[in-house]
């Protein structure tokens, strides 16, 4: 049997570590494309300038790759040490992106940073400018194939259970790499790197410009990030529709959470702007609800249903003993693999084998379960609703907002509206909402997937290792102490160097230098 707080310590440490990393992963996302069109811009139009904010920039991008990826590293030591039977069970599949991912996108990345810093004056202007560019795409790639992994735990295509070999095998790679599960993540999260990567951006040029300091280079950074940021927030939106699309086939109980719908409303379903969901009841109470727009979206129809929670759960006992059929078989198989009967048997219902794998929570021997031990079961299918719905609803606002302000730091900025001091005060403290987006996105993907590790496949409970509660909690402290130390080190060494800002000797800030008439929506200040 499972010791429950053995499963619970594993997941929170694994949560912490890889919610912390990914801290890192927008803005490293959204400042690599940055730098690469400053530099670009640097080289077709020959000012200085742009060439200082390439290199202010992407100071700040290194210091933040380097915290990324030594908190990348120690995340994925985790599946071996705290997940030993997942990465038995499925390493097959999950350990082939991750493996692409370090050896074309990470190395390409990591090897060419160094370029990037060290190279001005030993490589002519292109050739900086094509390491810049392969350096944006390095980081991207490597969030592609992280995503390739993390979208076959939602949606586990192009692989199958092999009776023989006890574990899950790959199939079918092209339909692992094309999942489109992982193809709509990987675009809604790169999209929200990019807006981090404009918000980090709009922010700290608002703060030069509030203390009219470093102008030159704030000015060109705020109308950069203004137009790089609304196609960015406009992205996000468009691509998370469809992200949410791609989970009504594979994760309908995920899609009901977020609505709070209990029970499967008449076609097309609406959306609920507002209500309180009531796990134990089982209801949503003081529902404000917008008439056609869950359905339209979810389904691209308005005849196609969305099951309701309750629903799902009548299901999934359902699936439970189909799934115990399929176990059963697979007992006679180790003893007879010769067994005839048994295979085809096994081959019948092994879509549902991971189903009755639930109840090994409850008893040694799935066939020997209660029908009370397989409501126990079906009651884990159902995590904690509110949490999902509410953490969807504040992502969707923060996602809007940000719609809002790139849209109006557009205007300004394009159409010579002077940008007043209250909007960039707005920008300014608006720094920290992208990355509590991007945690509460994580969040809804991760968090609605339980009870699985591998969506219907295996469930979070039986992937962990065969280690004492002690060492749990003995490397969670340790992690805690090391990331909060990192965390401060990383803080402190953003702020010095925004403080100190750009080289005053290469900044422009001389104001022979200064060209007003690039960005007339910054007039210098009446003296």
């Amino acid at each position: 049997m499972i010791d429950a707080t053995l499963v619970e310590l594993s997941r929170a440490q694994f949560a912490l570590t890889a919610m912390y990393h990914f801290l890192f992963v927008p803005l490293t996302l959204g400042l690599s494309f940055m730098i690469a069109i400053m530099e670009s811009v640097y080289v077709m139009t020959g000012r200085t300038i742009w060439r200082d904010m390439t290199k202010f920039w992407g100071l700040l991008f290194g210091i933040n790759f380097a915290m990324g990826v030594a908190t990348g590293i120690v995340m994925e030591f985790q599946f071996g040490t705290n997940w030993a039977f997942y990465s038995h069970y499925v390493g097959d599949i999950f350990g082939a992106p991750l493996a692409i991912e370090g050896l074309m996108a990470f190395f390409l990345e990591a090897t060419l940073v160094g370029l990037f810093f060290f190279g001005w004056d030993k490589l002519g202007k292109v050739q900086h400018l094509a390491v810049t560019w392969l350096v944006a795409l390095g980081s991207n790639l490597s969030a592609l194939w992280i995503l390739v992994a993390n979208g076959w735990m939602q949606n586990p295509v192009g692989s199958a259970f092999n009776p023989d070999t006890m574990r899950m095998e790959v199939n079918d790679f092209a339909a692992v790499i094309f999942n489109p599960v992982a193809q709509a993540k990987f675009v809604h999260t790169v999209a929200a790197g990019y807006v981090t990567g404009a918000v980090f951006v709009l922010a700290i040029s608002a703060f030069y410009l509030l203390r009219r300091r470093h102008e030159a280079l704030a000015k060109r950074s705020f109308t950069v990030a203004a137009s790089f940021g609304l196609a960015a927030a406009l992205s996000v939106v468009v691509l998370g529709d469809e992200s949410g699309y791609t989970i009504t086939d594979n994760q309908k109980m995920k899609l009901a959470m977020i609505e709070g719908m209990w029970h499967t409303e008449e076609a097309p379903a609406p959306f609920a702007l507002f209500g309180i969901p009531d796990r134990e009841a089982q209801e949503t109470h003081y529902e404000i609800k917008i008439p056609w727009v869950m359905g339209l979206i979810a389904t691209r129809s308005i005849d196609q249903e969305i099951p309701g929670i309750r629903e799902l759960i009548a299901l999934s006992e359902l699936h439970i003993r189909e799934g115990l059929l399929a176990y059963d078989a697979l007992e006679t198989l180790k003893t007879d693999s010769a067994n005839a009967e048994a295979r085809e048997a096994f081959l019948a219902n092994q879509e549902y084998l991971g189903y009755a794998l639930m109840l090994k929570k409850y008893v040694e021997d799935p066939r020997q379960a209660s029908d009370e031990q397989i409501a126990l079961a079906v009651r884990d299918a159902l995590p904690n609703v509110a949490a999902l719905f509410w953490s969807f609803r504040f992502m969707v606002l923060i996602g809007f907002f940000m719609i809002g302000l790139f849209g109006l730091a557009f205007y300004l900025t394009s159409l010579r509206r002077q940008v007043p001091r209250w909007f960039l005060r707005v920008a300014f403290y608006t720094l920290p909402l992208p990355w509590v987006a991007a945690e509460l996105g994580w969040l809804v993907a991760e968090y609605g997937r339980q009870p699985w590790v591998i969506e219907g496949v295996l469930p979070t409970f039986l992937g962990v290792s065969s280690i004492g509660v002690s060492d749990i909690l003995i490397t969670l402290a340790g992690f805690v102490v090391l990331y909060t130390t990192l965390a401060i080190i990383e803080i402190r060494l953003m702020l010095k160097y925004i403080r100190k800002g750009p080289d005053e000797a290469e900044s422009g800030d001389d104001p022979a230098r200064l060209d007003d008439r690039f960005s007339p929506a910054f007039p210098r200040p009446q003296e």
